[in-house]
């Protein structure tokens, strides 16, 4: 009895995050069947479910557009390849800080360090384009204040996109790497201390109890994280692509993605179901890069497999 009553009061601990899971996640499922559909409002009963049910089947006709248009390969490439980078860099650099922080002996500079870092993950991508803008904006700019002062010739940042994907990974490393490294820290202090003992007692230096030590217990965390980012990776941050490059023309070769021009395509057409055949596709592809990824692991190390 006691024990049914503990189970009791664990199931309803997580009841509301059940709730919320099915509510907000589960059943939005049955909307995937827009992606199939020539999606119209029925003036006469226009209920969500009548619109469905009365909207014509188009098969994969919603699915072609992303594939139809010369700004096709433009925006899968910058999808792909900004990701791919930026999962390689987020975890290279997110490991070393958290190396860092960890040989810092004085907590309180340690905490500041770590609220620092953390801090930008709760910013907003609007005020973060404010930011970026703060340095890049073509009359009260800092960098262009520095080029004038220096007799240099001014850049209109918002008109050349070459130097655009290197603000991209940057604005997303300051934002984002803060909190892979709190993650990976925690993941540090819970190693024993007496393996680094036992190693130092055996004339191990600092680099060698890194390389030895700390890396090998972070594999599996560094593996299961790696994991669930490539099955991203056909997605990209909507916030940082609409908000930072502040939507010009002329920056569309170097920060058109899927989502943005999805959504262009979305406020163009007003068509819901192109816009629902390409998140399905995104999904789709992101769970075939988990499974592949995944498969690829478990055969090389099937302990540090996300399943």
């Amino acid at each position: 009895m006691a024990k049914r009553k503990k189970t009791l009061l664990l199931l309803t601990m997580v009841l509301p995050g059940a709730i919320w899971l099915i509510l907000l996640r589960y059943l939005p499922m049955f909307g995937i069947v827009l992606a199939f559909k020539d999606y119209k409002i029925y003036t006469k009963a226009p209920s969500l479910w009548n619109n469905i049910m009365h909207s014509k089947w188009t098969g994969l006709k919603n699915f072609r557009f992303m594939f139809a248009t010369t700004d096709s390969w433009q925006m899968i490439r910058n999808t792909l390849g900004y990701n791919a980078l930026w999962i390689v860099l987020g975890t290279i650099i997110s490991v070393t800080f958290a190396i860092m922080l960890s040989e810092i002996t004085k907590k309180t500079l340690a905490k500041t360090y770590q609220t620092l870092m953390f801090f930008p993950y709760f910013l907003s991508w609007v005020v973060a384009s404010y930011f970026v803008m703060a340095f890049l904006d073509p009359t009260r700019g800092l960098l262009v204040h520095v080029q004038q002062s220096l007799g240099m010739e001014v850049t209109n940042w918002y008109n050349d996109n070459k130097p655009w994907p290197i603000i991209l990974t940057i604005s997303f490393l300051w934002k984002s790497v803060g909190y892979s490294t709190v993650l990976y820290l925690a993941a540090i202090t819970g190693i024993d201390t007496s393996q680094y003992e036992a190693a130092a007692i055996d004339g191990a230096s600092k680099w060698q109890q890194v390389r030895f030590v700390t890396i090998p217990h972070l594999r599996t965390m560094i593996i299961i994280l790696f994991i669930m980012s490539v099955g991203r990776i056909f997605n990209s941050d909507f916030g940082l692509f609409w908000n930072v490059p502040m939507q010009s023309g002329p920056l569309f070769p170097t920060t058109q993605v899927i989502d943005t021009y999805v959504y262009r395509a979305l406020m163009a057409t007003n068509n819901i179901g192109m816009s629902t055949a390409a998140s399905l596709l995104q999904n789709v592809v992101g769970f075939i890069c988990i499974m592949a990824a995944n498969t690829i692991v478990r055969k090389v190390d099937e302990e540090s497999s996300l399943f």
